[in-house]
C-alpha cells in the first residue's frame, strides 16, 4: 500500500551540488513541501528502498560523470525497478536538453532547466505530486479490487476435492494474474461416483474470472447425479451463447467417474483432451464431445465412455501447462506432459500432480505465462 512520508508532500532530491540543495530546501520549505537530499545515485536508491516519496527530483550528471548523463540514465532504470509509480522530474543544464528528452522517453514525467524559475519549478512539482498521488490511489484501488476478485474466485473453487471409493483425486489451480479464466470442480455422487470438470475461458484477469464464475454456476445447476455429460454440455452451452462477449469462448471437459462400474463417462467441449494412462504405460486421449462452449447455440455434443481399471491414471490439464515456455520461447508441449505422466504413473494422485507441475516448472525455470490447472485421478 502506498503511504507518503507524511500528510505533506515529501520530495527526494538527488544532486551533487550543495548550494543547489540548500536553495531548494529553502524554496520548498516555504511552500510546505518536505524534502530529503542525497548527493549520489547510490544514496537515492538507498533512500527509495527505505521509504516512499511523492516525487523524485534528480540530476542526470554526478561527480563521476559530469556531461554524458550515463549515471542518471542508469539510476533512472534502477529507480523504475524499485517503484515504477514514482513520479520523476529531471533537472538539467541548458547543454543537456537532449538528455532530458531521452529521459522522458524512458518514463520521466517532466524536466526543469538549470537555472530554474521558482514559480515554474513549484508548478511542475505540485502538478506531478498531485498526478502521482492520484495514479497511486488508482493502483491501490485496483489492487483491492483484484484481491476481492481473487477471494471470491477461490471461494467458488472447491475448498477440498471430494474423494470416492476406489480412486483418489488431486487438483492444482494456479492463476497467472491472481485471478484467471481456468476453473475446475469435483462433485461426489454417493460413495463410488463423482463428477470431475475442468475449463479454460479465453483471456485472463477479471473479465475471464467473471465469465468463469458464470460457467461454474451453470455447471453446478445442471450437474445432478442423473445428468448425462453430453446433455450438461448442451444445456450450459445454450445458456452461455448470446451472453458472452464476441470473441470469447470456453473449452470444457466434464466426466463422471463410476468406480463401482469401472467406467468414465465424459463429454469434451473443445478442451485439450485429457490423458488416460493405463497401468501398462499406454496412453489414450479423451476426445469425444463437440465444439467449445458459448459460440454455437445448437451445437451437438457426443458422449464417450472408457473402462477404468486399477492403477490407471487420468490427467486433465489446461493450456497453461502444455504451452508454458522457456526464456528461449520453447514450449513444454503435450508430448512432454504425456511422457512424464507415463513415467510417473505408479505415483499417487497428489504425488503425480506435484511431479507433473515440477516438470513444467523445471523446464521453464519456474515461469508460468498463463493460468495453469491440473487434475489427476488415480484409480486404486
Amino acid at each position: 500500500m502506498y503511504v507518503s512520508c507524511s500528510a505533506q508532500p515529501c520530495v527526494l532530491i538527488a544532486d551533487d551540488q550543495p548550494d543547489l540543495l540548500d536553495a531548494l530546501r529553502l524554496l520548498l520549505k516555504a511552500e510546505g513541501i518536505q524534502m530529503e537530499a542525497v548527493t549520489s545515485p547510490e544514496g537515492a536508491l538507498a533512500a527509495l528502498e527505505r521509504r516512499k516519496y511523492d516525487l523524485l527530483l534528480m540530476d542526470l550528471n554526478y561527480t563521476g560523470d559530469t556531461t554524458s548523463g550515463v549515471e542518471g540514465m542508469d539510476m533512472l532504470s534502477r529507480v523504475q525497478a524499485l517503484d515504477d509509480s514514482l513520479p520523476v522530474v529531471v533537472m538539467t543544464g541548458w547543454g543537456s536538453v537532449d538528455l532530458a528528452v531521452e529521459s522522458m522517453r524512458r518514463g520521466v514525467r517532466d524536466f526543469v532547466q538549470k537555472p530554474w524559475d521558482n514559480a515554474a519549478l513549484l508548478s511542475t512539482l505540485r502538478n506531478e505530486i498531485s498526478a502521482g498521488r492520484e495514479r497511486r490511489r488508482r493502483v491501490e484501488d485496483d489492487r483491492r479490487d483484484l484481491d476481492e476478485a481473487r477471494r471470491i474466485q477461490r471461494k467458488l473453487l472447491p475448498l477440498a476435492v471430494p474423494q470416492i471409493d476406489g480412486c483418489e483425486i488431486s487438483a492444482q489451480w494456479q492463476p497467472a494474474a491472481g485471478v484467471g479464466g481456468d476453473c475446475f470442480d469435483a462433485i461426489a455422487f454417493g460413495s463410488d461416483r463423482a463428477a470431475v470438470s475442468i475449463a479454460d475461458v479465453v483471456g485472463k484477469g477479471i473479465p475471464a474470472a467473471l465469465l468463469m464464475s458464470n460457467l461454474q454456476a451453470a455447471v453446478r445447476a445442471f450437474a445432478t447425479e442423473s445428468a448425462r455429460p453430453a446433455d450438461l454440455c448442451d444445456q450450459v452451452n445454450r445458456i452461455l451463447c448470446g451472453r458472452i462477449a464476441e470473441g470469447r469462448f470456453i473449452s470444457f471437459f466434464y466426466g463422471i467417474l463410476d468406480t463401482g462400474l469401472g467406467s468414465l463417462t465424459y463429454a469434451n467441449a473443445g478442451h485439450f483432451p485429457p490423458v488416460l494412462v493405463r497401468a501398462d504405460g499406454t496412453a489414450e486421449r479423451l476426445t469425444c464431445g463437440g465444439p467449445v462452449l458459448g459460440v454455437i447455440a445448437d451445437a451437438p455434443y457426443e458422449q464417450g465412455q472408457v473402462a477404468i481399471s486399477s492403477r490407471d491414471r487420468i490427467v486433465c490439464f489446461t493450456d497453461g501447462i502444455t504451452e508454458a515456455r522457456t526464456a528461449a520461447d520453447e514450449e513444454f508441449g503435450e508430448a512432454r506432459l504425456i511422457a512424464a505422466a507415463i513415467e510417473n504413473r505408479s505415483c499417487s494422485a497428489p504425488a503425480l500432480r506435484t511431479r507433473l507441475m515440477d516438470c513444467v516448472a523445471s523446464f521453464t525455470g519456474g515461469a508460468f505465462q498463463d493460468d495453469a490447472t491440473l487434475i489427476v485421478v488415480a484409480i486404486d
